[in-house]
């Protein structure tokens, strides 16, 4: 098993995607790149610990190579917008992959120049060092499945989900 952790807008929307894909294991929502301890929701999205609303997903990468997770990660945001997806505005939804070691620093580099080629440049995704990844509040967890008729899921994560289906059919978990 292996484990990326990303940040591209708010985490119900990447949590929701990675769900549906065979060989994904896990999917934690929580926050990373700060330098508040152990921060909540409601003071992350202060704008003033610098933590990234991000994932960790976990996946199996004989069921699901690692450069289409990667790849999956560009389609599903738009790594152009600085500090922001759609109407999430601020650091928190900005655009970034921490990685645990030299390797994945490489295949996140290799995903991000893969990415600038597709989105004709302007990629402003960032990529550091991994530090300490602390778990969101439960009521995150696994957001859009507990709660599909909400309006931000309806209007912006379903959207996402549909975009990756239809790009990665071959890697959709069957219904």
């Amino acid at each position: 098993m292996r484990t990326f952790v990303l940040a591209g807008g708010c985490f119900w929307c990447l949590d929701a995607v990675y769900r549906t894909l065979e060989g994904v294991q896990d999917v934690v929502s929580g926050y990373t790149g700060g330098h508040v301890p152990n921060p909540s929701y409601e003071l992350v999205c202060t704008g003033t610990t610098d933590h990234a609303e991000a994932v960790e997903v976990t996946f199996d990468e004989t069921v699901i190579p690692a450069s289409v997770i990667l790849d999956v990660f560009f389609t599903l945001h738009d790594p152009r917008q600085l500090n922001r997806q759609g109407n999430d505005v601020g650091t928190q939804y900005r655009s970034a992959m921490f990685y645990a070691d030299d390797e994945q620093k490489a295949e996140f580099e290799a995903a991000r120049d893969r990415a600038s080629e597709i989105w004709g440049g302007g990629v402003v995704t960032t990529i550091t060092k991994l530090g300490e990844f602390y778990r969101a509040e439960e009521y995150h967890q696994d957001f859009f499945a507990k709660n599909p008729n909400q309006g931000y899921c309806l209007a912006v994560a379903l959207p996402k989900v549909s975009k990756v289906r239809k790009s990665y059919a071959q890697y959709v978990k069957a219904a």
